[in-house]
Order: structure tokens, then C-alpha cells, then sequence
């Protein structure tokens, strides 16, 4: 197991930023839209066997090595963690949670990388900005959506609720644990490993579709076009291009850092439902988004300042 990060030119890597901050944080906005045409399993089902076969028909085209079983062997499980366990659990408790609520609990993911980053427990748990600046991010995330969870929480039917956000801190944990699994464990390109993550996911999400009998109650006829738009969106830029970047990401970055994508999105998520669907924005949120900005400026240039400081 290795933990050391690959040199990796600084101009990939803002640009992996970059896609990874404001292509996921649109994939919220596209999400609703598509959840409104197909079933959620369907969707995660469809999304990702596409984005799969796209990019192995294109590893394919470029000669890499795609059926290493020791490389497929570790891309399956870090799959599995992340884009079923991890994003599954966002997908079945958005059926009955407020998304704010579920933004929040999404947002601990960076809390959960230092917690089971063993091999940089050393580095993070004694890099006081990195820590303080992970505390403070989730703090925004909350001012953020502080309107939002206090209505939540004024529902008298707590003990759904209660389930969802205990199997939300499941995920965040699956997404944390797989993302680090991939760091570590993974070997190959990035985007071979990335095709058999959504490999694996596709095949689990469509077999929980069949499981919930999701396809003898849905009609094709009937999805509206900006769905399938919405579905298009989603796998070419949150997967082919939002999760490839990601993963890539984990291989020449610190973990730590990498995961402030979680405090980003919200932001991009609000700031695009102020734009293009006409949402209003408060003062408080205005703070919350300016505490999260800062929460990762602080990570970042904590993890720039060591870098230097380490030639």
C-alpha cells in the first residue's frame, strides 16, 4: 500500500479541481430534473452503464490495459463503496428527506477522510489548519442550510427522518472509506479504474431496480425531454468527466484536500439554483457560503505551504 502522491503538473490538477467543485456541485441541478423522468435506481442504473461502456470502448481505443483482474479486483470494491453504497444512500433517503438535510450529512465526508486516513493520521491529526479548516467547512455547510434543517427538524415524524440521516453518515463513511481504498489500493490509469467503479455500481443499482420491481411500472414513452437532457449531462460530466477527474485526484493529491469537494458543491448548487431557477438567497447563507470558501482556502493552502516547505 502506498501512500505517497504522484507528481502531477499544477495546471491538470486546478483543472481537475475545478470540474470536480463546479461539475459535481451542477449535478444536484440536473439530479432533480432527471429524478422526475425515471426511478431513482433506474437513473443511477443508467447513468452509470453508459458512462461505463463509453469510457471502455475508449480505453480500449487507446490500448490501455483494461482486464487486469488484480486491477478490476480493487476497482470493484472501491466501485462498490462509493458509487452504490455512497451514492445510493443519497439517492433512497432523497425520497423522503429534505435535500438541504441531505447536503449536510453528505458534507461530513471530509470529516470521515482524516478519521479513517490511517496512513496520514500522523500529517492531518497534527495539521492544526487542516483540521480546523474541516470543522469550520462543515460549520458553513450548517449555516448554509440552517433555515432548511430547523424546518426538518419541526416535523413530527422523527423516526424515518432519524433512519435516513443514520444511513446518510453510512454513506458519507462508504464514499470516505472507497475513496481512500482507490488511493491506496488501486493500480493502472485512473480512467480504467473509474470505468469498473461505474461498471460495478451499474450492475448493483440494476439489480436493485429489479429488486423494487422499478421497471414493470416504468413507461419510456413518458420521460419529459429535459430528463433525458438531465441524463445526458450527468454521464458526460458528472461521471466520464466529474468522477474520472476525482479519481484521478485521489492518486496525486492529499486526500484531505481532495475532499473539500464536499463543501464546494453545496455552494455551487446554491449558487446555480439562484441563476437558473429563480431561488433566493438570505444574508445567512451569504455568510455560510463565504465560511465553507474560506474553510477550503484554509485546507489548501495548508497543504500548499507543506508541499513547499518539503521542496
Amino acid at each position: 500500500m502506498s501512500t505517497k502522491n504522484t507528481p502531477a503538473p499544477i495546471s491538470l490538477v486546478v483543472l481537475a479541481f475545478a470540474i470536480v467543485y463546479i461539475v459535481w456541485g451542477s449535478t444536484y441541478f440536473f439530479i432533480q430534473k432527471a429524478i422526475h423522468g425515471f426511478p431513482p435506481f433506474i437513473l443511477g442504473a443508467l447513468r452509470f452503464a453508459v458512462a461505463a461502456l463509453i469510457m471502455l470502448l475508449w480505453c480500449l481505443y487507446k490500448g490501455e490495459k483494461v482486464f487486469n483482474w488484480q486491477q478490476v479486483k480493487h476497482a470493484l470494491v472501491s466501485g462498490l463503496l462509493l458509487l452504490f453504497v455512497g451514492n445510493g444512500a443519497v439517492i433512497w433517503v432523497e425520497q423522503f428527506l429534505p435535500s438541504a438535510l441531505v447536503a449536510i450529512l453528505v458534507s461530513s465526508a471530509p470529516l470521515w477522510f482524516v478519521l479513517l486516513d490511517r496512513p496520514m493520521w500522523k500529517s492531518n491529526l497534527n495539521s492544526k489548519a487542516t483540521i480546523l479548516g474541516l470543522f469550520i467547512g462543515f460549520i458553513g455547510v450548517i449555516i448554509l442550510f440552517y433555515k432548511n434543517v430547523i424546518s426538518a427538524f419541526s416535523d413530527e415524524d422523527s423516526m424515518l427522518e432519524m433512519g435516513g440521516m443514520f444511513l446518510l453518515v453510512l454513506g458519507a463513511m462508504s464514499w470516505a472509506g472507497g475513496s481512500l481504498y482507490s488511493k491506496y489500493y488501486s493500480s493502472g490509469t485512473a480512467i480504467v479504474n473509474s470505468t469498473w467503479q461505474m461498471f460495478i455500481a451499474s450492475v448493483a443499482f440494476t439489480t436493485c431496480s429489479f429488486l423494487k420491481n422499478e421497471p414493470a411500472g416504468f413507461d419510456w414513452t413518458t420521460v419529459p425531454t429535459d430528463a433525458w437532457l438531465s441524463l445526458g449531462y450527468l454521464i458526460v460530466f458528472g461521471s466520464i468527466a466529474g468522477f474520472s477527474a476525482y479519481v484521478w485526484l485521489l492518486e496525486v493529491r492529499p486526500a484531505t484536500q481532495v475532499s473539500t469537494y464536499a463543501y464546494v458543491n453545496p455552494v455551487v448548487a446554491v449558487l446555480l439554483g439562484v441563476f437558473f431557477a429563480n431561488e433566493t438567497i438570505t444574508v445567512l447563507q451569504v455568510v455560510g457560503l463565504g465560511v465553507i470558501l474560506a474553510s477550503v482556502l484554509m485546507i489548501n493552502l495548508a497543504k500548499y505551504r507543506k508541499q513547499v516547505a518539503a521542496g
